[in-house]
C-alpha cells in the first residue's frame, strides 16, 4: 500500500456497477489514506480513450490498461485482458476477479471492510462476470441493473458515498418486478426481431425487460446464428452499442468500433456525430460489413460518418 501515490483524480467506468462500486471504493480508500476527499470521475470507454491525461498522479479502475496510462504516479486496478505490461504505472491486475473485489481487497487490507460491503462487492462481482451458475445470479442482475436503469450519476446523488446503502435498497423492488414481467416481453420481441448486421454480428432489439438477461437467454440458446449480439442505445443524442458472445468474439467487435472490455461483454460508443438509431445501424452494417466497390452510396456515407467524427 506503500507504493499508492495521492491521486489528483480518481477515474471509473461509467456504465455499471462494477465501475461504480470500484471507484467509490477507491474514494473511500484515498480519503482514509490521505484524510482527503480526491474528485471522482466516470466515463464511458470511447470518450476516455479520447480524454487528454494531463493529471500528474491518478486512480484508475474498470477501464483497461493501455500504453497511454503507463505513467509514473499512475495506479490502475483492473481486470480487462491487456498486452502492455507496466513500465511506469503500477498495475494491480486480476481477470479472474471483478474490479470492485480488486478495490475492495486494498481497502480490506486498511480495515475498512465489514459485512454490507462484502455482500455488495459479491453480488457487484457475480453480475460482472456473469456468474450464472453462482446462487445469486438472479440477485445479482438485479443489483446490477441499478445503474443500467438509474445511471451512475443518479445513484450517486441518491446515496452520495454510502455504498452500504445499496444492500436491499427499495429501488431493487422495482428492478425484480420489471425484471418478472418485461423479461419475457422483451425475450419474444427480441427473438422475433432479430438483424444481422455482418456475417459475425446480430442486432438485438429489446423495447422492454433486462437486456443483458434477454441477450443472454438468447446466446444459450443459440437464436442466432451469428457468434455476437449487439443492443444500442440512445441517450442525449449519444449512441452506445453493446456486444455479447459465448467464446470470446465480442471484444474484437468492439475494437473495432474504437471500443473495449471484456472478451464475451463489451462495448462501444459511436461517432457523435450519429444521433438517430436508424443511422447507428446503417454505420454499424458499412463498418462491420463492408461491400467491396461499394464506393458510391454506402461506403460515401461511411467515409462521411468517420470524417466528421
Amino acid at each position: 500500500m506503500s507504493q499508492l501515490s495521492r491521486p489528483e483524480v480518481i477515474i471509473t467506468h461509467e456504465s455499471d456497477l462494477d465501475g461504480f462500486v470500484a471507484g467509490h471504493l477507491l474514494a473511500r480508500l484515498a480519503r482514509h489514506l490521505f484524510q482527503s476527499d480526491i474528485p471522482l470521475q466516470a466515463w464511458n470507454y470511447t470518450n476516455w480513450e479520447q480524454r487528454v491525461l494531463r493529471e500528474r498522479t491518478a486512480w484508475v479502475t474498470d477501464l483497461s490498461f493501455s500504453p497511454r496510462l503507463d505513467k509514473p504516479g499512475w495506479t490502475i486496478v483492473d481486470h480487462h485482458h491487456t498486452d502492455t505490461q507496466p513500465q511506469h504505472a503500477r498495475l494491480i491486475h486480476d481477470k479472474s476477479k471483478s474490479a470492485a473485489l480488486l478495490c475492495y481487497e486494498l481497502c480490506k487490507e486498511q480495515g475498512l471492510g465489514n459485512a454490507r460491503l462484502d455482500r455488495l462487492v459479491h453480488l457487484t462481482h457475480v453480475g460482472d462476470l456473469y456468474l450464472a451458475a453462482d446462487p445469486d445470479f438472479v440477485t445479482a442482475v438485479d443489483y446490477g441493473a441499478l445503474i443500467k436503469q438509474y445511471l451512475f450519476w443518479n445513484i450517486r446523488d441518491l446515496i452520495g458515498d454510502d455504498l452500504e446503502s445499496l444492500v436491499d435498497h427499495p429501488l431493487l423492488e422495482v428492478v425484480a418486478t420489471r425484471r418478472r414481467v418485461e423479461n419475457p416481453l422483451g425475450y419474444e420481441f427480441a427473438k422475433k426481431s432479430l438483424q444481422p448486421l455482418s456475417a459475425g454480428v446480430t442486432l438485438v432489439d429489446t423495447p422492454v425487460g433486462d437486456t443483458n438477461a434477454i441477450v443472454h437467454r438468447l446466446l444459450e440458446e443459440r437464436a442466432a446464428p451469428q457468434p455476437v449480439l449487439a443492443t444500442l442505445t440512445l441517450r442525449a443524442r449519444t449512441v452506445s452499442v453493446s456486444l455479447r458472445s459465448r467464446n470470446g468474439e465480442a471484444l474484437g467487435v468492439a475494437q473495432r468500433l474504437q471500443g473495449g472490455g471484456h472478451a464475451n461483454a463489451a462495448g462501444a460508443t459511436l461517432p457523435r456525430t450519429i444521433q438517430r438509431i436508424p443511422d447507428a445501424i446503417e454505420y454499424l452494417r458499412l463498418t462491420l460489413d463492408p461491400k467491396p466497390g461499394a464506393g458510391s452510396g454506402m461506403q460515401s456515407l461511411a467515409n462521411a460518418f468517420d470524417k466528421l467524427a
